[in-house]
């Protein structure tokens, strides 16, 4: 019987097709602890448990992005690998040469996750951004233990209320910024969120709130939560249009586009492309603008 592939990811994503567990293992044994056949007599995993979607994100990245070294501090975020893949594909589409890019990664997290895939997949050079000192040296120890220095440099934000300031400097010059921004306004919105996603895994009766992909402080929330750091992102993208030709970032909430697209209008972006993405049962979509004529 021919495998159902995951019509919701890109064409070039490496994960449409359900995970093969005996592959994944052969390259990280520790994945093979937590898999389980599930209701459906299907191997999976227990996504509920942190270390379960650790070992899977570890065999993922080494099997298909070779990537050997990759580990996460604890209740650091350990992001879903299939959707990571969507964006770096999605922002290869916005070229019509994909080729020899350099891209800025706005909360590069302490995981590295987009830079890994993009020099593996496009052999794209990246300056991965973040504020946490806990993110950036658990991110450098990837860089390095993968021998990816030359490729993958970080630049710690030392302001709250920044985004692109201090971290882009005269002479840089980007094809493109990503980002994933914080989605909750509020520590409380983002246990709020937590118990909600524990509820969905059938898990409603735990009494310790914990996320199963983890994340903490800036990874998930912020004043005024996703739209208002969105809203900064493209107040702060006039200043540096030259320096970049295109500006992006992800979109959880279907519902602050009409003001992010107002945003676009007053800062007069010459072109602004919104492509929808999909993971399962999660939308989303990526926001991308330019101030770029040519």
């Amino acid at each position: 019987m021919k495998e159902v592939e995951k019509s919701g990811l890109h064409p070039r994503n490496r994960h449409r097709s359900r995970y093969d567990f005996k592959s994944l293992i052969s390259v990280t044994p520790k994945l093979g602890e937590y898999v389980r056949l599930n209701e459906y007599n299907d191997e999976s995993i227990d996504f509920s448990n942190p270390d379960a979607v650790k070992a899977l994100n570890q065999a993922l990245l080494s099997f298909f992005y070779g990537v050997k070294f990759w580990d996460i501090p604890k209740n650091f975020l350990c992001p879903p690998i299939p959707g990571r893949a969507d964006y770096i594909h999605n922002i290869a589409d916005l070229f019509e040469n994909s080729k020899n890019l350099k891209g800025l990664d706005i909360g590069v997290g302490a995981n590295c996750v987009y830079p890994l895939i993009g020099k593996a997949e496009y052999d794209w050079e990246f300056v991965g951004a973040d504020i946490n000192p806990v993110s950036i040296e658990s991110a450098q120890k990837i860089i390095t233990e993968n021998n990816l220095s030359s490729q993958i440099t970080l630049r710690k934000q030392t302001s709250p209320s920044h985004i692109f300031k201090n971290i882009i400097r005269p002479d840089d010059k980007f094809d493109f910024t990503m980002c994933n921004p914080p989605f909750h306004s509020s520590a409380e919105d983002a246990v709020s969120g937590s118990k909600r996603k524990w509820k969905n895994l059938g898990k409603e009766k735990t009494q310790t709130v914990t996320l199963n992909f983890g994340g903490q402080g800036a990874e998930l929330w912020c004043q005024g939560g996703e739209l208002s750091f969105i809203k900064l992102m493209i107040e702060e993208s006039v200043l540096f249009s030259k320096n970049c030709q295109w500006f992006t970032t992800l979109v959880s909430k279907k519902d602050n586009l009409e003001n992010i697209y107002r945003a676009m209008t007053k800062v007069k972006a010459h072109d602004v492309r919104t492509i929808e993405m999909g993971q399962g049962q999660k939308k989303s979509r990526l926001v991308a603008w330019t101030f770029n004529k040519e």
